[in-house]
């Protein structure tokens, strides 16, 4: 688990390319990094299967992974936004953040509103129905909060505002129309779809209904 708070941005060093999978050599300066460490990489959540000593680590890519994330486009020199898997215990500053990525989205525009870029993202619509506005979405990795929200037949549109500080911070810099982003929604969402379609299985109360719509209303929801 991960709050989607960047610690550092790495660079990779090398990609070790195989049927099976691939090996990223990640460069960092991560202190104590150990073997089977969680580590996100722009998002995506990755075991660390290597130490390199004062220059980084290597992580295992499947090619399930592969096949759903932006990993698949990664070259020697990219950067990749970092963050080790979260202390319980600790502060949560951002949002809880899976590292399990939802579907690949891409920016769609970017303009200027005072210091900060407004950036408009496209995913899937089944994506989308978990996304709203103020709430919470990972985009390769940065906690950011939704500002607008628009459905569109099979598609989703979602807003939102990168401070300069996020921009500073992050790989989200270099954001242009037309990339790719990894995009993990609030897993908040699917626990309350999940409970209120299979409510009477999931969830039984002293009614003996399921956690549906009429008894949250009857809660004061």
């Amino acid at each position: 688990m991960f709050t989607g708070l960047i610690e550092e941005v790495g660079v990779i060093r090398a990609v070790e390319r195989s049927a099976a999978e691939w090996v990223l050599r990640v460069g960092s300066g991560f202190a104590g990094v150990r073997l089977g460490d969680s580590i996100a990489v722009s998002g995506v959540c990755l075991t660390v299967v290597e130490q390199m000593p004062a220059s980084g680590f290597a992580v295992e890519i499947s090619e399930t992974t592969l096949a759903v994330t932006t990993l698949r486009n990664l070259q020697v020199g990219a950067r990749v936004n970092l963050e080790r898997a979260l202390a319980f215990g600790g502060r949560l500053d951002g949002h809880l953040v899976q590292g399990h990525v939802d579907a690949v989205g891409f920016v769609e525009r970017i303009s200027h509103k005072g210091r900060s870029l407004e950036t408009w993202f496209r995913v899937p619509g089944e994506i989308g129905r978990y996304i709203i506005p103020k709430g919470s979405i990972a985009v390769d990795g940065v906690s950011l909060t939704v500002n607008a929200v628009v459905d569109a037949g099979e598609e989703t549109r979602f807003a939102i505002n990168l401070i300069p500080h996020t921009r500073h911070k992050t790989t989200l810099s270099a954001l242009t129309p037309g990339m790719e982003v990894n995009v993990e929604s609030d897993l908040l969402g699917r626990y309350v779809e999940r409970l209120l379609t299979r409510g009477p299985a999931c969830a039984p109360t002293r009614a003996g209904r399921g956690l549906d719509e009429v008894y949250l209303r009857s809660q004061g929801f």
